[in-house]
């Protein structure tokens, strides 16, 4: 069993979406757009604040243009 907290494993993932967002040049609404999900949710995604479902993390992914196993790509300390 992991030693991780699961809000660690949230805040790690949001950092990641967030960094990939920018790495596009897209701004919360763009991405909204491109994935069919809220931007307020987009929002407290990447502060950490919104656990997601799998369907959640595919739309975002194919908003973002990448695989989704590249959102899970998170690194622990």
């Amino acid at each position: 069993m992991s030693n991780y907290k699961g809000s660690e494993i949230l805040i790690r993932f949001g950092e990641n979406v967030k960094r990939l967002r920018e790495k596009k040049g897209l701004s919360l609404r763009q991405l909204a757009a491109a994935c069919n999900v809220d931007h307020s949710v987009i929002s407290k995604i990447e502060k950490g604040d919104r656990n997601i479902t799998i369907t959640t993390l595919f739309e975002l992914a194919s908003g973002l243009e990448v695989p989704a196993k590249k959102l899970l790509e998170i690194e622990m300390n």
